[in-house]
């Protein structure tokens, strides 16, 4: 294959990966699985990459921004608190709808890293950025509709996350979008609550 620099194999790499993982599952994602979805040989791998469970924490990444972008599209046109979380829910759970197998794998790989001593620190690092995301999401919506929270934002994301991974593994369990849509107004009132106006410094005379 034409000579690429090997940060842009390495994302080949991992996205070839997910692309195993979703489809297959974990215990599928060799080493001669990944490089052969990338259509690439089996020196490129170990060109670009150490070891496949270093691989893993970039299929992480990797899930994690898509899951940003598509939970963020909608805060530009919410008009309310409520709008913003529901919408922003609700383009969330669209994204797992358009690839299911992806999300499947994410729960799948912390899982594995919960059980293997050199991925040890991988879930706190993916729910770190998780929460980042989620708070930066908040953070943004806040500034758009002029609102503060009534708690403290990292608070507030964390719930968030906890809410999203029950949608997910709920929504995957039984693909009912009708109750998964009533979940995320339910969810939508519960978050926006927390909304309030900004609150405008005394004037000293």
């Amino acid at each position: 294959m034409p000579r690429i620099p090997a940060s842009e194999r390495r994302a080949a790499l991992a996205r070839a990966a997910l692309t195993v993982i979703a489809r297959d599952g974990l215990a599928a994602a060799t080493t001669r699985a990944i490089v052969a979805e990338a259509g690439m040989p089996l020196a490129s791998f170990h060109y670009a990459v150490a070891s496949r469970d270093e691989l893993l924490r970039d299929v992480i990444e990797l899930v994690v921004a898509a899951e940003g972008v598509a939970a963020g599209g909608l805060l530009a046109q919410a008009e309310t608190p409520r709008d913003a979380i529901r919408g922003a829910l609700n383009g969330y759970l669209d994204h797992v709808r358009s690839d299911p197998g992806a999300e499947q794998a994410m729960f799948e790989l912390t899982q594995y890293a919960l059980r293997t001593p050199e991925l040890a620190d991988l879930p706190a690092e993916q729910y770190r950025r998780y929460h980042e995301l989620v708070a930066d999401l908040l953070e943004a919506g806040a500034s758009s509709l002029n609102i503060e929270w009534s708690i403290p934002v990292p608070d507030l994301a964390r719930l968030m996350v906890t809410l999203t991974d029950g949608l997910t593994l709920a929504w995957l369990a039984d693909r009912d979008d009708a109750a998964a849509g009533v979940a995320i107004d339910h969810a939508a009132d519960a978050i926006s609550a927390f909304a309030r106006a900004p609150r405008i410094p005394a004037v000293i005379a």
